[in-house]
This record gives structure tokens, C-alpha cells and sequence, in this order.
């Protein structure tokens, strides 16, 4: 029957390669120039082939060297380009170089002729600043291959996680041409909405029954990996008392605990802030383990998230082992496509495969 051959591009710690592996989907090869996440990757994905280097330096011809597809294989080309300068913090400016890391993308779709795509990225990259950069990518693959795209919440798709992504499916029109197939993107499978009649959310309590630990501390034991909290000042924890305790914001901090650069100014207003259990998290970003960068404060105990806590959020299993510091930790997790998201779309393309093969 054959199988679907992956191809992860911009493949970080391997948030997607994690989800389209549980679909069966069979990743071979993956291209990644940071040397932490490279590490993290290998160690957990040990049978994927792994270019480690500039994408800009990698050809379709060297990828295609480590690849190993059959007659009745579809080959599977799957990108999620940085995408920094399309987020609401980034410039937003179509001449940054992260931004034009998308067209090379597009040169290893030119190159490779993969039969299915998957491309994931931060919703602002639709948003009207940025549609110069996505259009012109479209309507260079337009004539070679069909295309949905939509911004999704991962939170549809069982991540513990309420975060907005461009998720966007391309099929060559060559497969479906003779076929009552349409192009979709993934059904969901969670909803907050009981007439929809789909599973409810997976609120961020989630994280509950990890073993308590301090700031600064890592918890070792068996089978807990990674669940290590950054250090806080005394201030930062006088004020994340405070803050659980009035309201789980920064607006109910009294003066004297307020910081300088936050009086008289109403902007970032979940930074400080304390995690709701009652809902999915906040978008994980590469800032998760720091109680200053976001809505990041343990719901009961006085520190920010563990990095074992923010790979949950992220939909990782509890035995995918990051490696790093800190800081490295937490900037693969918070860059990492959500597992359960990439899963939904894995899942999709088998369907389609299957029904190709029927």
C-alpha cells in the first residue's frame, strides 16, 4: 500500500515531526540549523536523518540522498518557516530575512515536487501587512498544487493551549484531478462549545500533578524529566503572592510593587500574571519560563512554569526529553509546532492517502 514520506523543514526540537509520527506518517528527514534543538531533535527522533545547517545551503538533491520512497509512496514536504517577523511583536516587514525564509520553502517545493504540503505559521502572516510575502508565495505554487489555509486555534485540536496558527494543506492537482476528493483542512476534534457535540477543551490544569517545586529548582525523579523552574527575585515573588491572591493580574499590584515601566501605561498586560486553570493556557512563547515575559505564574506555587509544565501546554508527551539551559529550554518549547496540532494534520493527509489507495 505504501506509506507517506515527511520531509520537516525548519524542524526546531521536533513539535512536528512528534504529531505527524503519531499519524503514521514516516519522517525521514529533517533540515534545522540550531545546534540545541538539533540535539533535542536527535535524541528523540534517533531514526529521522538530520541536516544540520543553513536551509539557504541545503539542495532539494541533498535532501533527496537520504531519502528512501517507493513507487507507491507519497513524499510529504512540511515547513514551518521562523516566523518571528509575522507575529504581532515582529517588525512585520517583508524584508526581514526570517520572513523570506518562507521562499525557501518554495525553492525545495520547485526542487523536491513533494506530493503533499503542510505549512504552519503564525496567524499574521495573512494579516494585510504581510499579504504581499504569503501571496506571492501562493500564486508561485498555484498552478502546480491545490491549497487551503485558515488560521486555526490549537485548542480544537485537543492542545491544552488557546493559540492561533496558519495552518496550510497543499496537494498536487495532478493527484486529485481524477478524484471526488476535496482539499481540507483537519477536523476538529475539541470544541468549548457542548452543541458542537465534540470533546471539551483540555484546560491548562493539566499541569497539576507534577510534583511541586520551587523557583530555581529541578525536580529529579523517575520518569519526570525537564521539570525545572527559573529563579525568581524576592520582589517577583512578593508580587506573584499578591497577584494570585487579587485577581491573578497586575493590575490589583499596589504601587509599591508596581514596576516603573508599567505605571501609567495599559500594554502587556498578561505579563506577571497567573496562569487560569480553568481554561487552555495562553500561547507558550520562547518567554514560558519566565514569570516577567506573559501570564506565566504558577496557578499555586511561587514561581513560573517549569519547562515540563510548558511542553505540556504544548502537547508534548511527558517523555520527550529537551536538552539545554534555561533558556534554550524554553525557547524550543515556546517555538515548537503544538504535537497534537501537527497530529490533526497528519491524520488528515493518512485519510487522504488511504482513500487515494482504496
Amino acid at each position: 500500500m505504501g506509506k507517506i514520506v515527511a520531509i520537516d523543514l525548519f524542524s526546531g526540537a521536533g513539535g512536528t515531526t512528534s504529531g505527524l509520527k503519531k499519524s503514521g506518517i514516516d519522517v525521514q528527514v529533517a533540515v534545522e540549523i540550531d545546534s540545541v534543538a538539533v540535539k533535542t531533535y536527535k535524541l528523540n527522533n534517533p531514526e529521522v536523518y538530520v541536516i544540520d545547517k543553513d536551509i539557504k545551503l541545503v539542495s532539494g538533491d541533498e535532501i533527496k540522498e537520504h531519502l528512501k520512497v517507493d513507487t507507491d509512496d507519497k513524499l510529504m514536504l512540511v515547513a514551518c518557516p521562523p516566523c518571528q517577523g509575522f507575529s504581532t511583536i515582529g517588525t512585520n516587514d517583508e524584508n526581514d530575512e526570517r520572513n523570506q525564509l518562507v521562499f525557501q520553502f518554495l525553492r525545495l517545493i520547485k526542487e523536491l515536487t513533494p506530493d503533499f504540503l503542510l505549512m504552519e505559521n503564525v496567524a499574521g502572516m495573512t494579516r494585510v501587512k504581510n499579504h504581499n510575502i504569503f501571496n506571492k508565495f501562493l500564486s508561485s505554487i498555484s498552478n502546480d498544487y491545490n491549497i487551503n489555509y485558515d488560521v486555526l486555534n490549537t485548542a480544537d485540536y485537543g492542545v491544552p493551549q488557546s493559540r492561533k496558527r496558519l495552518v496550510l494543506h497543499g496537494i498536487r492537482k495532478e493527484i486529485l484531478d481524477n478524484t471526488n476528493l476535496t482539499l481540507d483542512l483537519p477536523s476538529k476534534t475539541h470544541s468549548n462549545i457542548p452543541e458542537l457535540n465534540l470533546l471539551p477543551w483540555i484546560n491548562a490544569d493539566i499541569i497539576m500533578d507534577l510534583p511541586p517545586i520551587e523557583c530555581g529548582e529541578e525536580y529529579i525523579g523517575e520518569g519526570i524529566y525537564n521539570h525545572v523552574a527559573n529563579k525568581l527575585s524576592n520582589v517577583n515573588i512578593e508580587r506573584i503572592i499578591h497577584i494570585r491572591n487579587n485577581g491573578g493580574s497586575r493590575a490589583s499590584l499596589p504601587e509599591s510593587l508596581e514596576l516603573d515601566c508599567h505605571k501609567n501605561r495599559s500594554g502587556h498586560s498578561d505579563v506577571y500574571g497567573i496562569l487560569d486553570i480553568n481554561k487552555p493556557s495562553i500561547t507558550i512563547t520562547g518567554g514560558c519560563m519566565s514569570y516577567s515575559k506573559g501570564r506565566f505564574g504558577h496557578p499555586t506555587q511561587n514561581r513560573a512554569l517549569s519547562a515540563r509544565e510548558a511542553a505540556r501546554l504544548q502537547s508534548f508527551d511527558d517523555d520527550y526529553i529537551f536538552v539545554g539551559n534555561r533558556g534554550q529550554l524554553a525557547k524550543q518549547i515556546g517555538n515548537a509546532v503544538p504535537v497534537k496540532l501537527a497530529q490533526a494534520s497528519g491524520d488528515y493527509f493518512m485519510t487522504v492517502f488511504r482513500e487515494l489507495n482504496e
